[in-house]
């Protein structure tokens, strides 16, 4: 946790919007469990694909057709033999395992976090 206060202008800058999962594997190659997902967040965004440590709570078949809440304004970040283009967000569970930051009901892809 940062001392810093952020400012209204900075939060703006992070784009976090909602994307629906439209395939999921696993990343074979990664260094810890971890899935390809692509995520697509509709108009003018498109699909971005990205690597996600979730694999004690989800299946790459439970992922599929679920809304999830994401950066896509970092900058692609090559993982292992991938190309990420967005940031899938979460929690920590108790136990240290991720959990998908979601929205509480349906909303259209590409929809920017209000």
């Amino acid at each position: 946790m940062s001392d810093t206060p952020l400012d209204w202008n900075e939060f703006q800058r992070v784009e976090l919007r909602v994307g629906t999962v439209t395939h999921a594997e696993v990343f074979a190659k990664a260094r810890r469990p971890a899935y390809i997902l692509q995520v697509d967040f509709g108009e003018p965004v498109g699909t971005r694909k990205s690597s996600a440590q979730i694999t004690d709570h989800y299946t790459p078949e439970s992922l599929i057709g679920k809304q999830v809440v994401a950066v896509v304004n970092f900058p692609p970040k090559q993982i292992g033999p991938i190309m990420s283009e967005c940031l899938v967000t979460g929690f920590h569970d108790a136990n240290g395992h991720v959990v998908l930051a979601v929205p509480d009901g349906a909303v259209p892809n590409g929809t920017r976090l209000a």
